[in-house]
């Protein structure tokens, strides 16, 4: 099965489980004596609660599930539907008291029957994880609590509004719709325990140890990680990994970074490039070696492997050059002499990362590496291109092949700053690049 038809069948039973519960609801007997408007208000509310619960699924890194789209492409569906089923969510009870002004009365939860008081908890809960997600910065919340909290607020979001509709009893009174409510409702307790729990009790099988914390240019760091006991994991150049050091695998301190080794290094061992952003990745240089370490992943489909080309074109923007650094050294160490030119970007020459390494590496490979500064050294390296200000569209037609058709077969992987990103994805897709030759990375999971 190509990964095409497996990324339709994904889709097509996302919309399966979505309108389920509007089937369940609206078969069989239901309630006499009530409007179009109440109906309406009702399947909504049944299908913002899908959506809901399926984002338990959405983000429950499955790596079969994720592999035909790509995790940046998940993480943005979940964000989109999680909106899309807060608005039909609150839509339920909006419709429900114009409809019926007489039940705002039912937002008097101290007097009000425990139907009502789930739905309120329901809503409120609802409208706590928004307001957080979108102003999580704002509101001064550490990654760390914000993730507890946004899976905190999502289990009693969901378990409230199922609470809520058992006790309001309209559309599922019969015996078979509650026995298909509750495989449902088992069905994403099911999924949670995976998440919480049997998956980190997997990782405490398999600990990782810190080996040596190299000191990069462009205040970064790099760790090498090398599995304790066990054989590591086989990885594609381009793919990242959760990681957490000096924490169990149920602590909450757990971040995203790209592997930036060779996926040919011997005894499972990855290296991980981080770059000294503010947050945890501050303490970073304080880790010491031997220090425990958990991995999970790999993850993503960014990565030559999966995008088979006879030439690439490589932009990078600051960190964004760790996982362009994983293919490159992978194509070192295969041998792989397709031709690959790499445009990366950052503020100046000394901050540019794995600079020297990849000065050798345009030696060794058919690279050609373009250095491109906002604010040039006062010598430049003869064996490096270099240009001046940011990688925008001129500057990306500079180094395009001149024939349209080579355009369209050359495969493209870009990892940056969200801007650039934009801006060098816009633009091919501008020039009639397939969308399936446009590769991209940016990690925004919060």
């Amino acid at each position: 099965m190509t990964t095409f038809v497996r990324g339709l069948l994904y889709l097509q039973l996302y919309l399966v489980v979505t309108i389920a519960p509007l089937l369940f609801a609206l078969v069989g007997d239901r309630p006499a004596g009530r409007s179009f408007w109440i109906d309406l208000s009702a399947a909504l509310g049944f299908v913002g609660l899908a959506l809901l619960g399926l984002q338990f699924a959405v983000t429950a890194r499955a790596k079969r599930l994720a592999a035909p789209f790509g995790q940046d492409v998940v993480v943005t569906f979940h964000r989109r539907m999680s909106v899309v089923a807060f608005v039909l969510i609150l839509a339920h009870p909006v419709m429900l008291f114009v409809a019926r002004p007489e039940t705002l009365e039912l937002l008097n939860v101290l007097d009000a029957p425990w139907r009502a008081r789930f739905a309120v908890l329901a809503t409120v809960s609802l409208i706590a994880l928004v307001v957080t997600s979108l102003w999580r910065t704002r509101l001064g919340l550490s990654y760390e609590v914000w993730k507890v909290l946004h899976g905190v607020l999502a289990v009693i979001i969901v378990g409230a509004a199922l609470v809520h509709v058992y006790l309001v009893d309209y559309y599922v009174a019969t015996v078979w719709k509650q026995v298909l409510w509750a495989l449902m409702t088992l069905g994403l307790v099911a999924i949670l325990g995976w998440t919480r729990l049997v998956g980190p009790l997997l990782q405490f099988r398999r600990p990782w140890r810190v080996t040596e914390v190299r000191e990069e240019r462009g205040n970064a760091y790099t760790l090498r990680l090398e599995p304790d006991g066990h054989g590591g994991i086989k990885f594609q150049p381009g793919q990242f990994v959760w990681l957490r050091v000096n924490d169990g695998p149920f602590s909450p301190e757990e971040h995203p970074f790209s592997i930036s080794s060779s996926a040919e290094l011997p005894d499972g061992v990855i290296e991980c490039t981080i770059k000294d952003l503010g947050d945890w990745t501050s303490q970073v240089h304080r880790i010491q070696p031997g220090a425990v370490a958990y991995v999970d992943g790999p993850y993503g489909v960014f990565t030559p492997d999966r995008a088979e080309g006879p030439s690439y074109l490589m932009v990078a923007g600051g960190i964004g050059i760790t996982p362009i650094m994983s293919a490159l050294r992978t194509m070192a160490d295969r041998d792989d002499r397709r031709t690959v030119t790499l445009l990366y970007g950052d503020r100046s020459w000394g901050d540019m990362a794995f600079r020297e390494e990849l000065e050798q590496l345009a030696g060794v490979l058919s690279l050609r590496f373009v250095a491109v500064v906002e604010s040039p050294p006062e010598t430049t390296p003869e064996a490096v291109e270099m240009e001046t200000g940011r990688i925008d569209e001129e500057l990306i037609d500079r180094y395009l092949p001149e024939s349209p058709a080579a355009r369209r077969r050359q495969q493209y992987l870009i990892c940056g700053p969200p801007a650039m990103t934009s801006v060098v994805e816009h633009h091919l897709r501008e020039l009639g690049v397939p969308l399936d030759r446009i590769h991209h990375e940016q990690f925004a999971f919060a």
